[in-house]
């Protein structure tokens, strides 16, 4: 198990499956903002990428967030779209309802963040995230992560176009004690 000072990421096991099923996946809102495609039901007994874990897909790896006390399981975070030749990926994560606003997703952007620079070796993490996702906004700039540009309008959610950020991290720039500067804001001069 990787852990961070909040929470462990470790293999997803079986009996995650329904409580990610229930408190992440059938809430439509919740889903629909964070797979960027349409929202459908996962039917019991699913193979579904987002539930069961492929191991045989070597860019993917998915993990499952439990509490380092007591090990309930708070989420999920995955290193996806890992690019060997260019040693960059992207970062990705979910916090059960109950376990938002505790820092936790902080924690975990850390982890991923030891995990890909140094496990994996990678240059370089990204994060994309919708423009008024303020929590995955604000655990992503207190790794160090840099707001690169804004896709205006870019993801489909729930009946509107909304903007999407994107956060880049390189692994020169990345402190594994988590003391980041605050970022410039521009125009702002702070």
């Amino acid at each position: 198990m990787l852990r961070g000072s909040k929470v462990g990421l470790r293999a997803r096991h079986e009996e995650d499956i329904p409580v990610l099923r229930t408190e992440l996946f059938d809430d439509v809102a919740t889903s629909a903002r964070s797979e960027g495609a349409p929202w459908r039901p996962i039917p019991p007994g699913s193979k579904d990428r987002r539930l069961v874990v492929d191991d045989t897909v070597p860019t993917h790896v998915p993990f499952s967030v439990v509490e380092l006390d007591g090990g309930a399981l708070v989420g999920t975070a995955t290193l996806w779209g890992i690019d060997t030749h260019h040693r960059s990926a992207h970062i990705g994560l979910g916090m059960l309802p109950s376990c938002r606003g505790k820092g936790y997703g902080t924690d975990v952007v850390a982890v991923l963040c030891h995990y890909g620079f140094v496990v994996r070796g990678l240059h370089r993490l990204q994060i994309e995230t919708l423009a008024d996702n303020a929590g995955m906004l604000r655990s992503a700039e207190r790794n160090g992560f840099v707001r690169e540009g804004v896709l205006r309008s870019a993801v489909w959610v729930m009946g509107e176009f909304v903007d999407q950020v994107v956060l880049g991290l390189l692994d020169r720039d990345w402190k594994p004690d988590g003391n980041h500067p605050r970022p410039e804001r521009p125009g702002t001069g702070r």
